[in-house]
């Protein structure tokens, strides 16, 4: 399937693999709608992007239901069209259950959850006219299993999981493909920032690269209409003991 017609909407898209993503989908043709936090990544990607397809930067913060409200509206006064999703944005904390703050808990459910549900049935009907695709990233350290002080983090991506194969089987009559992808560890800002809660060192080329993740969604995304991907398992070659 050709893609360069096609319109991608992308959360997380100011770091990370949500980056990678943004510019390999850019690479391809497809016209982007960029969100994220940093208005100034946001548009230092945007700048970065060569070619005719059009381009749109939103800084928001979807943690905030009028701020979601607000990117549905401006995607379909921009575009009218959705033919790809790309739920990228993610957070976690560390903590054992007798010391991790329910305030982290409300967070993580609020990102890693909440916020990839109400984007999705916002834009679902939009999704639903173009047959387009859904791809929930995902972790593999925490919807494959639950380790210590990992319990409040795998119980939000246990239940992306959930919503992502219950979407699936609720929307694939209509012609939508709906992908889950678990990276192992990442070099992504936010992967060091672990690193340093577990008082371990960091070696990033020990790790999978964004890019890394970035080919397999493209190759998934233009897979002919007759196949569907519904879970990708990626890790790093290297053992990071």
């Amino acid at each position: 399937m050709k893609l360069d017609s096609h319109v991608a909407v992308i959360t997380g898209a100011s770091s990370g693999i949500g980056r990678a993503i943004a510019l390999a989908l850019a690479a391809q043709g497809v016209s982007v709608y960029l969100i994220g936090r940093s208005e100034k990544k946001l548009f230092a990607i945007a700048d970065s992007i060569k070619g005719g397809q059009k381009v749109i930067t939103c800084q928001a913060d979807l943690t905030q239901d009028q701020d979601v409200r607000r990117v549905c509206e401006d995607i379909k006064r921009q575009f009218n069209k959705v033919d790809i999703l790309i739920h990228s944005i993610g957070t976690i904390a560390l903590g054992s259950m007798d010391a991790a703050p329910l305030t982290d808990f409300d967070l993580q459910l609020a990102v890693n959850v909440k916020v990839p549900y109400m984007l999705t049935k916002g834009l679902l009907p939009l999704i639903i006219s173009s047959q387009g695709q859904i791809v929930f990233m995902n972790s593999s350290s925490g919807a494959r299993s639950a380790q210590a002080q990992l319990g409040q983090y795998a119980a939000t991506k246990h239940a992306l999981k959930a919503i992502a194969d219950s979407l699936r089987e609720e929307v694939n009559s209509d012609g939508v493909r709906v992908l889950s992808v678990y990276p192992g560890r990442t070099a992504t800002s936010m992967q060091e920032a672990i690193y340093r809660m577990e008082e371990r060192d960091y070696h990033p080329e020990r790790l999978l690269q964004p890019d890394d993740i970035a080919s397999m969604v493209i190759a998934a995304l233009s897979l002919p209409g007759t196949a569907e991907v519904t879970d990708i398992h990626i890790r790093p070659m290297v053992k990071n003991g």
